[in-house]
């Protein structure tokens, strides 16, 4: 990537996030509740703090998330002096056309263990369930966390962690939400919007991969396959289509899910899901194959092949992966 990435704390971070202004915030593409929490959480802190400060508007944003980003994007004719990139861990997962950007983010903040190393500095805590926990404490370092900021950084950590659900979730991000709570935010309108509220064109979606997952290894491994057609006849949105990769992984004796979206020009968007269970995968390792990436148990990548092909490749992957693994642990 050229030069060193100059690696910085929360406390060196919130002080490089002060000799910033012109500030552009980037956000990955197809943006979840997390890169848009952070976004919009640093968005009004550094308006706060007298900067000027927009998100990139991703093309890729979908209809849920809109209302977070209200008066936030940036407006036509503004000229950028920095940059910051949230919960982006690859130059890869930078907006569609925008990848080379990368190179000129003057401070990256993200919490994937697979972060790439790139811009100029970066403050990267894989111990964070979300990257809203490591962007609460740079906020605090700033003075910022109040009632406008609380409630984008509880859409964030709410949404990585599947409502406090997964096993990311510790008893630090416990600790950050309640405090958050404690700012008087309607918590429970985000956990509706979020994951209680489905479209009848969700639960069409919903149907049909149930019915045309397929099963292999036992029933331990779960491809569904997404196809063009499918979302056409559901009349499914992009917003429709938000986290459906979690649906197979709550089939009973399920280890790794795999969900593949067809993509316009017929090539594959995977994404891997997996539980926490003896045998089960790192999600990371299997996409790392592909040169994808992500946590634990949520990854993704792109395979530039039909999703019949790439559900094949993916399946093989699990399979060394998970006999690497036990290789490994046998010793």
């Amino acid at each position: 990537m050229g030069n060193e990435v100059e690696k910085l704390n929360r406390k060196q971070a919130a002080h490089r996030l002060t000799l910033l202004d012109d500030v552009l915030i980037y956000t990955h593409r197809r943006p979840d509740g997390d890169t848009v929490g952070c976004a919009a959480a640093l968005c009004l802190a550094l308006r706060s703090i007298g900067k000027t400060a927009y998100i990139f508007e991703n093309n890729d944003n979908i209809d849920r998330l809109l209302p977070y980003l209200d008066g936030l994007l940036q407006p036509a004719g503004f000229i950028p002096g920095s940059y910051v990139s949230v919960d982006i861990a690859t130059p890869r997962l930078f907006p569609y056309g925008h990848e080379d950007a990368a190179q000129t983010v003057d401070l990256v903040l993200d919490h994937h263990p697979s972060n790439a190393s790139f811009g100029k500095a970066m403050c990267v805590d894989p111990e964070c369930a979300a990257c809203g926990e490591l962007i609460y404490d740079i906020l605090l370092e700033l003075g910022c966390v109040n009632k406008e900021t609380a409630l984008p950084l509880y859409l964030a950590i709410a949404s990585d962690t599947g409502c406090f659900r997964y096993s990311n979730t510790t008893a630090h991000t416990h600790e950050v939400a309640s405090k958050l709570i404690s700012l008087n935010i309607d918590f429970a309108a985000v956990n509706h919007r979020m994951f209680e509220t489905k479209t009848r064109s969700r639960l069409k979606l919903e149907a049909m991969l149930t019915e045309t997952a397929e099963y292999y290894d036992g029933g331990t491994a779960a491809v569904a396959i997404l196809t063009n057609e499918m979302a056409r006849k559901a009349g499914a949105t992009a917003d429709d289509e938000d986290d459906i990769a979690s649906l197979i992984r709550s089939v009973e004796g399920v280890l790794a899910a795999v969900t593949i979206r067809e993509q316009p020009d017929g090539s594959s968007k995977v994404s891997v899901r997996t539980v926490e269970e003896k045998d089960s995968v790192s999600a990371a390792e299997v996409c790392a194959v592909f040169g994808g990436g992500g946590h634990l148990r949520a990854g993704g990548c792109n395979i530039d092949a039909p999703p019949g092909e790439a559900a094949k490749m993916v399946l093989e992957a699990i399979r060394r992966v998970r006999e690497y693994d036990q290789r490994r642990y046998s010793h």
